[in-house]
């Protein structure tokens, strides 16, 4: 058994059998120990940003890690942005990284570079195995380090000589240890605080935005008035009809403000305290009021779920929570499509348990209170704000979910950054429509050079911001990857082409023209 065979089989045993992949010379016996070992199902992405967006969106959903398959250093910087926003997603993930033989690298040869330099940039954890005999006990602690909660990006970079000389057999995974449990006494601080009967807010993040976490919050509330929020991106949030009510606290500065007035105490779970996402001129960098004081309940690295739970029965709290949210599907839009209209559509016709992958950037600003009252469903968000996740995330959501619709709701502009997922969808067959949002034009970057005082004509500059003068043709683009693609300029057309992608299994694209 090589150093490649030994790794894969290690990876297989810890219940790593998923493998996005764009693969070069270096990983070329990797490649062929997917043969050799069974279990492990490998899936080509022609563009290494989508073989880690789809790693990101397949651990969201799945709860454990894929692996991705990289070529040298070039291949992990073209992954690196896709790798930031599962950083910022607590995603696990396990990166193989093909490097020259270890005698090569003095010869500088082209693709030489430092790997692990560019790898700790976006990963939790960094390893190059030296000699084949190292591989299965490095992927090992791979595995086990990508599993820590809540979920990190392990990167393990792979010679060439240590894939292809002889090593020893797979190695067992590390147990994994569990995460520290909230002390009593923190709870009790926390209970106190909201028996003030001042406004308090309990800020959620992590795994608090599942339905059991939320349902504890929604008991908290209930018991006490606090008021349940998140932040604007986070890696998964479970919503609609019957889980508990909270708010997203909005992107641009001003209406988070208000959001926020008030407040006179912030209890934080498994979330950071809220800032504004870019520094603007004359405007607060953090949201939270002056005088409101942040206490922790837990960290994103302890059990939100349970300190919850553990709260709502300090407070002797109901078993229902303040409030849920009603099931309620509007009536089908008619007239010019909209952003809106299309909310409206989806959220008439959304499947029970859909998921949806959300890269529709300011075509998503409304999205929050129509979406609520939908069926219950997945929210997957971009968490690390770069732009070209939607749909990876999907596409990986889709893998990790084949009995779930997924809807990828996606941004003309940024769906450009990674849009060879559409072949990925179309070779694995899988069961994802994507709403092309097609404004053609980065509108948000309109509204951000207004943001900063730009309050003069600048035509040259709005140039830039156009998707225009050749028009995207994002008909032709999915037809070439072999996705079945419509356009839709009315809200009628929209709706009846929604209904046919609901109910034909497989991937699809509507150019929504808004």
């Amino acid at each position: 058994m090589n150093g490649a065979e030994s790794l894969v089989q290690t990876l297989v045993d810890g219940g790593v059998d998923v493998c996005f992949t764009n693969p070069g010379t270096s990983e070329m016996h990797f490649v062929a120990a997917v043969d050799k070992i069974k279990g492990m199902r490998t899936i080509l992405g022609l563009f290494e940003g989508v073989c880690t967006g789809a790693a990101d969106g397949y651990a969201r959903m799945a709860g454990k890690p894929a692996a991705t398959l990289l070529h040298l250093g070039p291949g992990l910087g073209n992954a690196i942005a896709n790798l930031h926003n599962a950083r910022r997603a607590n995603s696990a993930m396990i990166n193989i990284v093909g490097d020259h033989a270890t005698y090569h690298l003095k010869y500088n040869a082209p693709l030489t570079m430092d790997i692990e330099a560019l790898a700790k940039t976006a990963s939790d954890w960094v390893k190059t195995s030296r000699d084949a005999a190292s591989v299965p006990k490095d992927a090992a602690q791979a595995v086990a380090e990508a599993l820590k909660h809540p979920g990190n990006v392990a990167t393990l970079i792979l010679p060439a000589d240590a894939s292809w000389n002889e090593s020893t057999g797979p190695v067992p995974i590390p147990e994994i240890p569990k995460p520290k449990p909230v002390d009593h006494k923190t709870i009790e601080s926390a209970a106190r605080v909201l028996l003030m009967g001042e406004p308090t807010i309990l800020l959620l993040g992590g795994a608090a935005l599942m339905e059991e976490g939320l349902w504890a919050a929604g008991r908290i509330a209930r018991a006490t008035g606090a008021r349940i929020m998140a932040n604007r991106s986070n890696g998964r949030i479970q919503r609609g009809a019957g889980r508990a009510v909270f708010d997203r606290i909005p992107y641009p500065v001003p209406p988070a403000l208000k959001m926020l007035k008030g407040a006179a105490h912030m209890i934080l779970v498994g979330a950071q305290p809220p800032v504004s996402f870019f520094a603007w001129r004359n405007m607060p960098n953090w949201l939270t009021p002056r005088d409101c004081k942040i206490h922790t309940l837990c960290t994103e690295k302890q059990d939100g779920v349970s300190a919850l739970q553990a709260l709502a029965e300090e407070l002797d709290a109901p078993e229902q929570p303040a409030a849920v949210y009603e099931r309620i599907r509007p009536e089908l839009p008619a007239g010019e499509l909209t952003a809106e209209k299309v909310w409206m559509a989806l959220v008439a016709m959304m499947p029970e348990h859909a998921i949806i992958s959300d890269e529709a950037v300011s075509s998503s600003r409304t999205a929050d209170q129509l979406v609520a009252t939908a069926p219950p469903h997945d929210w997957l968000s971009v968490t690390g704000g770069a732009i070209g996740q939607g749909l990876p995330v999907a596409t990986g959501a889709a893998v990790a979910c084949p009995d779930r619709k997924v809807f990828a709701m996606e941004a003309d502009g940024s769906g450009m950054y990674t849009l060879q997922a559409l072949w990925t969808q179309a070779r694995e067959r899988l069961d994802v429509v994507t709403i092309l949002f097609a404004n053609r034009s980065y509108r948000i970057l309109h509204q951000e050079l207004e943001r900063v005082g730009v309050d003069y004509d600048c035509p040259r500059a709005r140039e830039l911001f156009k998707l225009t003068n050749p028009h995207l043709n994002w008909v032709d683009i999915a037809g070439g990857m072999g996705i079945h693609a419509s356009r839709a300029e009315t809200a009628r057309q929209f709706n009846e082409q929604l209904e046919q992608a609901i109910h034909t299994p497989g991937p699809h694209l509507i150019e929504a023209i808004i």
